[in-house]
């Protein structure tokens, strides 16, 4: 498998480089740079304290932690998030608390998201009097059923 280079900048020391935990992973591990208390239904910006130079032609998407969102209800506002290419701030995760009851701590260096890297492609758009006839049609929003 051709492997994709990332340049990575640490805003501080202390803070992991991304890794994957095992062989074969599709995304790389995102920690929280500082402390946060988030309570029942609140939402932060969570920085990472990195900045990434991703080339041209990709993209980073920014996705939950699984066992973060079965065990505490924690979870991604904007999922995936979309790192372009060209920016080159802090990556930050905007996490919210979905448990109805409990404060969620959050504290630095914990695993707060994962980020996949893909390849994207630009599209051309045409404008056409009407597009062509399918069998779904228009038909969307539970058009096909339960079953």
């Amino acid at each position: 498998m051709e492997k994709l280079e990332i340049s990575v900048q640490r805003l501080c020391g202390d803070v992991p480089i991304p890794g994957y935990a095992h062989d074969g992973d599709a995304g790389v591990d995102l920690h929280s740079a500082t402390d946060h208390s988030l309570k029942p239904g609140e939402r932060v910006l969570v920085g990472t304290g990195l900045k990434m130079a991703i080339p041209a032609g990709y993209e980073g998407q920014v996705r939950p932690k699984s066992g973060l969102a079965l065990k505490h209800g924690i979870t991604l506002v904007n999922t995936p998030g979309t790192v372009d290419a060209p920016y080159r701030g802090e990556i930050g995760v905007i996490v919210i608390n979905h448990d109805p009851r409990e404060t969620y701590e959050i504290k630095k260096g914990e695993k707060i998201a994962q980020m996949v890297f893909n390849k994207i492609e630009h599209a051309v758009f045409r404008e056409v009097p009407e597009l062509s006839a399918t069998t779904r049609g228009t038909g969307g929003f539970g058009s096909t059923g339960k079953r």
